[in-house]
C-alpha cells in the first residue's frame, strides 16, 4: 500500500459507507470482542432500560473507523488513534465513517474522524496521527 499523494490540510479520506447494523452483526461482534453486554443483543434488557431496541457497541464503530484509516494508510503508520463516543448507533442504522486531514507537521498528519448516520447524527468523533513522510 502506498501513501496518498500530496497529503495536506483539507485532504479528505475516502468515506467508508457500511451496511445497516443488523442483529447478526451485533451478535458476531459480541462473540469476537468478548463484549456480551446484553444491552447490545437482548431486546428484553433494552426494553427494561427504557429503550425501544438494542444498539451497537461503541467499539464496533471505533473498529469501523480503524478500517477507514487502514484503507488509507498502512497500519504501521498510525501513531495515535482516539475517539469519543457521543451518541448511540441504533440497530438498522447505516454508519458512514469520514476523515479529513487538519494539519501536517514534521511528517505527521493529524486527521479529524467521525462516524455519522443518515439522519445526520454523529455517533463518534475522534482523531488520529499518521506518519506521511
Amino acid at each position: 500500500m502506498t501513501l496518498p499523494p500530496d497529503v495536506q490540510p483539507g485532504t479528505e479520506l475516502p468515506n467508508l459507507s457500511l451496511e445497516p447494523i443488523s442483529r447478526a452483526t451485533l451478535a458476531l461482534f459480541a462473540g469476537a470482542s468478548g463484549d456480551h453486554n446484553p444491552i447490545h443483543i437482548d431486546l428484553d434488557v433494552a426494553h427494561d432500560a427504557g429503550l425501544d431496541d438494542v444498539f451497537a457497541h461503541g467499539m464496533l464503530s471505533m473498529a469501523y473507523l480503524g478500517r477507514l484509516l487502514t484503507a488509507w494508510v498502512p497500519q504501521e503508520r498510525i501513531r495515535s488513534y482516539r475517539v469519543r463516543f457521543v451518541a448511540i448507533t441504533p440497530v438498522h442504522a447505516r454508519p458512514t465513517c469520514i476523515g479529513r486531514v487538519i494539519s501536517v507537521d514534521d511528517g505527521l498528519a493529524t486527521i479529524e474522524l467521525a462516524v455519522t448516520l443518515a439522519d445526520g447524527t454523529t455517533t463518534l468523533t475522534g482523531d488520529a496521527t499518521v506518519a506521511v513522510d
